[in-house]
């Protein structure tokens, strides 16, 4: 089998799809559009984030289900073997269990996982789990009512604590929780947010504060360093390190010396993984982006739109994948933020 081979001889193996640009959430991270998030960023060097109207697409807009599918069992006879389903807030369309049960029978996929914020979790979680879903990652940026509210946009905290409660109740494991950590906004709660992990054998993932808001308010002095965390977390509680996981793994990982569940540090400003890097994101019109953080799209929809076979598919996607990015500028004078933000690409 031909494998999909960059020119910089990694081998790629996960594509994460964006199902939706939508999202219920107004995340001070990806769409700071709220008072709070006005707030923050004006007590801060970077000024407030700059006003955005949403445009909202048609339908046909995007790939249509049976399109995501025909691109997975393409994608999965070139050797990808890991998908995630990812958004703005992927359970906002419609039918996603239909979507989890055509992916999950193709063969060569041996892992099918979903990034959700939770608050819808519960009303499609029994049929997810039963369409063939057996990974979750849940996004949790605050234990405090006031301050996840501040974060997102919404009260939604009880929801999101339901929703990861109720994943581990059905069976998903390891059940993952990811949070972007910020200066001077929930710096503070990182024990507490491990100790909930060790409480409930959760998987957590602190993630470097990253140029992808729509608001273009990001700066470096919002960053929290992995480093800065890890020395929080030492402090807080006694650590092994985790090094069974494979190269291309975004985080470093941690088990508690006593307790259940797990901590890790997703590094990407501060100690960038890109070296190696296996994985690449189709956005949910269509459009492949070989980096979080590239400048060009490739658009796979007017490919298959066209009329392209899955040989035609196939020669197409070797080829983009051959220009993939050797790696970002984050932090480099040459760096520019890519026009899409968090919520269109796809997390």
């Amino acid at each position: 089998m031909t494998r999909l081979t960059d020119a910089h001889g990694r081998q790629i193996r996960d594509l994460r799809i964006s199902i939706t640009d939508r999202c219920n959430f107004r995340c001070l991270y990806c769409l700071p559009e709220t008072e709070e998030a006005a707030n923050f960023y004006k007590r801060t060097s970077s000024g407030a984030p700059r006003p955005i109207q949403h445009e909202w697409k048609p339908r046909s807009h995007f790939l249509t289900y049976e399109e995501i599918t025909r691109v997975v069992r393409v994608a999965s006879g070139l050797g990808i073997s890991k998908i995630r389903l990812t958004g703005g807030e992927p359970l906002l369309r419609r039918d996603v269990p239909r979507l989890v049960e055509s992916i999950a029978a193709l063969p060569g996929i041996e892992d099918l996982a979903l990034t959700t914020n939770g608050f819808l979790f519960a009303k499609y979680a029994q049929a997810l789990r039963d369409a063939g879903l057996r990974r979750v990652t849940f996004s949790l940026d605050s234990l405090e009512t006031g301050n996840f509210k501040k974060m997102t946009g919404r009260d939604g905290l009880e929801e999101l604590l339901g929703a990861i409660d109720l994943a581990q109740k059905l069976g998903m494991n390891p059940v993952k929780v990811n949070a972007v950590v910020i200066r001077g906004l929930n710096d503070h709660e990182v024990p507490a947010m491990a100790g909930f992990a060790r409480k409930h054998g959760l998987v957590m993932r602190f993630i470097e504060f990253m140029p992808l808001d729509s608001g273009r308010a990001w700066q470096a002095d919002h960053v929290v360093t992995g480093r800065e965390i890890l020395t929080q977390l030492r402090e807080a509680f006694e650590l092994e390190p985790l090094n069974d996981e494979h190269a291309a793994a975004t985080a470093k990982r941690w088990r508690f010396r006593e307790g259940a569940g797990e901590v890790g540090l997703i590094m990407p400003v501060s100690e960038p993984f890109c070296g190696q890097c296996n994985r690449i994101r189709m956005t949910s019109d269509g459009h492949v982006r070989t980096c979080l953080f590239s400048l060009q799209e490739h658009n796979l929809k007017k490919q298959m739109r066209d009329g392209a076979g899955d040989a035609d598919l196939a020669k197409w996607l070797q080829a983009v994948v051959l220009h993939k990015e050797a790696g970002h500028r984050i932090g480099q004078a040459q760096f520019q933020q890519p026009d899409r933000t968090m919520s269109g690409i796809g997390g």
